[in-house]
C-alpha cells in the first residue's frame, strides 16, 4: 500500500493549471471505459469519502467483481456506521490512501471511475475534476451546491464521454418504477396536481455560528474538508459528521437531503421540465443556516401525462406536511400516511406513492383489471457499472440529474424570499421578476480552490 507521506498541498496556481491541462488535452486521454473493457472486464475505481454514506456507495460500486486502488478521506481513522479509512484499509489493505482528493488525481492513471461521496458543496469540483481526467463518476446527491454547477457538470459530462449517476438509488426500485408505469398507462387519468413531503427538519441553529473555536481534532483536515466554502474555526459536533447539512454553505437542507429523492417520481412519472415560477409560503432562510420547516409551490408547463397547461407541484417539509384527506378527497381519512412520499391527483382518482415503497390507487375501484407491468429489478451501481463496462446511459444520467438538482435547488433560493413568486427562465439560467434572486445561483469559491469553469 502506498501512502502519501505528507499532506499534499498545491498552490492556487498549481491546483488551477492541474484542471486546466486536463480539461485542454481531453481529446487525447484514452476512455475509461475502453480500458476497463479491453482488460478483463474489470473497473479500478477510486472512492472520494468513505465513512458515513461513502461506506455504502464504495461498498457497492466496488464489488468483489471489480477492483479497489485507491481511497481519500479527510477524516484518518474509523468512520460512521462501522466505515471510514480504517474499515476500507482492512478491507482494501492494498488500496492507495489519501486525505487530499487532488492527490489522488495526480495518482490516478490506473483509475476508471470514482464514487464521490462527501458534503454537497464539494461534489461540483471533484465531480468535474474526475470528468476532465476521463474518469466515469458516482456522485451523491444532489449533484451539486448551486444551480450554475450544475449547469457545468452537464456541459462537461456531455464533453468528456464518460459514464455518469447520480445517487438516489430509490429510483432504481420497483415500487418507484411502477408508479410512472401505471399513472402513464392512465390509471387515475391526467395528472393536475402533485403534492410531496418529507418528516425531516434539516436545519442549523437560527442565531448562526458560536463565537467560539475547538481544537481540530488530529486526524481531521479541517481545511481539506471546507474545500471552496469560507474560512472558518471547526467547533465540535457543530458541523461534523453530518450537522453540515443545515449549513447554507455546505449542505442544502431537507431539500436536498431528501427532496432529490422524493421529487423524483414527479419529475421521472410526468416527465416534466423547468419550472415557470416558485413560491416559499414557509419562514425566511437565516443568513447562514436553513430553516426546519418549509412549504413551496411550483408551476410546471404541462406534459402529455397532465391536465392542462400548467400542473401545480406543492412541497412541505418539517411541521407543514398536511394529512392526506387534505390534499385527495379520494384519500380516506383514517388512512396514516407515509412520513415521506407523495400524492398525484389525476381525473379519476389518486396516487400515494410511500418513499421507498409504491403505488397505493384510490380510489380502490380503480385497480379492478388493471393491468400490471412486469418490472425487472435494477440495481443502481450496477446499471452504472453497466454504462461503463457496455455502453449506453445510466438512469440518473447527469442529463437526468442536473435538471432535477436544479428543480430542488430553485426551492432552495426560494426559500430566501417568502411569498414573492420567483418567475424562472431555464434556457437563460435567470430569475426574471426578483433580480437579487440570482446572486443564489453561484457560489464565489475560496481562495485557491477555484477552477476552470467553477468559482
Amino acid at each position: 500500500m502506498t501512502t502519501p507521506s505528507t499532506p499534499h498541498r498545491p498552490t492556487r496556481r498549481s491546483f488551477i493549471r492541474h484542471i486546466a491541462v486536463a480539461g485542454a488535452t481531453l481529446p487525447t486521454v484514452m476512455p475509461a471505459l475502453v480500458r476497463a473493457a479491453s482488460a478483463n472486464s474489470k473497473i479500478n475505481f477510486a472512492a472520494v469519502a468513505v465513512g458515513g454514506k461513502g461506506w455504502t456507495d464504495v461498498n457497492l460500486a466496488a464489488t468483489k467483481e471489480h477492483n479497489l486502488v485507491a481511497f481519500c478521506d479527510v477524516l484518518k481513522g474509523k468512520g460512521r456506521k462501522g466505515g471510514g479509512w480504517g474499515a476500507a484499509s482492512e478491507k482494501w489493505p492494498d488500496a492507495r490512501t489519501y486525505q487530499d482528493w487532488r492527490k489522488l488525481f495526480d495518482d490516478s492513471k490506473d483509475v476508471d471511475a470514482i464514487t464521490c461521496s462527501t458534503p454537497d458543496h464539494m461534489h461540483a469540483s471533484i465531480t468535474l475534476t474526475a470528468m476532465r481526467l476521463g474518469k466515469h463518476v458516482y456522485c451523491q446527491k444532489p449533484l451539486t451546491h448551486t444551480i450554475h454547477e450544475a449547469r457545468v457538470l452537464l456541459t462537461e459530462a456531455r464533453k468528456c464521454k464518460v459514464k455518469t449517476q447520480m445517487g438516489i438509488q430509490n429510483q432504481s426500485l420497483i415500487g418507484h418504477r411502477m408508479t410512472a408505469a401505471l399513472i402513464q398507462q392512465g390509471v387515475i387519468g391526467k395528472v393536475s396536481e402533485v403534492h410531496s413531503w418529507s418528516f425531516k427538519r434539516w436545519a442549523g441553529p437560527p442565531e448562526g455560528r458560536p463565537d467560539k473555536s475547538d481544537p481540530v481534532p488530529d486526524n481531521l483536515d479541517w481545511d481539506l474538508w471546507l474545500g471552496v466554502a469560507p474560512q472558518r474555526p471547526y467547533v465540535e459536533r457543530l458541523y461534523t459528521p453530518m450537522n453540515w447539512r443545515g449549513w447554507i454553505d455546505f449542505g442544502t437542507g431537507t431539500l436536498g437531503d431528501m427532496g432529490i429523492h422524493i421529487y423524483e417520481p414527479m419529475v421521472t412519472t410526468l416527465g416534466v421540465g423547468a419550472p415557470k415560477s416558485i413560491t416559499s409560503e414557509g419562514p425566511a432562510a437565516n443568513p447562514e443556516t436553513w430553516t426546519p420547516s418549509n412549504r413551496i409551490r411550483y408551476e410546471f408547463p404541462g406534459t402529455q401525462y397532465t391536465a392542462g397547461d400548467t400542473l401545480k407541484f406543492t412541497w412541505y417539509d418539517g411541521e407543514y406536511a398536511p394529512p392526506g384527506h387534505e390534499i385527495c378527497s379520494h384519500i380516506p381519512k383514517d388512512m396514516k400516511m407515509p412520513t415521506q412520499g407523495t400524492v398525484f391527483i389525476g381525473e379519476k382518482g389518486c396516487v400515494v406513492h410511500a418513499h421507498m415503497g409504491g403505488p397505493v390507487i384510490y380510489p380502490v375501484e380503480l385497480k379492478n383489471g388493471l393491468d400490471v407491468p412486469k418490472l425487472a429489478p435494477r440495481d443502481h451501481y450496477g446499471n452504472w457499472r453497466d454504462a461503463i463496462l457496455h455502453g449506453g446511459e445510466a438512469c440518473a444520467n447527469f442529463d437526468f440529474a442536473a435538471p432535477l438538482t436544479e428543480t430542488v435547488l430553485l426551492g432552495s433560493i426560494a426559500v430566501r424570499y417568502p411569498n414573492q413568486r420567483l418567475e424562472w427562465d431555464g434556457a437563460a439560467m435567470k430569475f426574471t421578476n426578483v433580480a437579487d434572486a440570482n446572486q443564489h445561483l453561484r457560489n464565489e469559491y475560496r481562495n485557491g480552490w477555484s477552477i476552470e469553469g467553477l468559482g
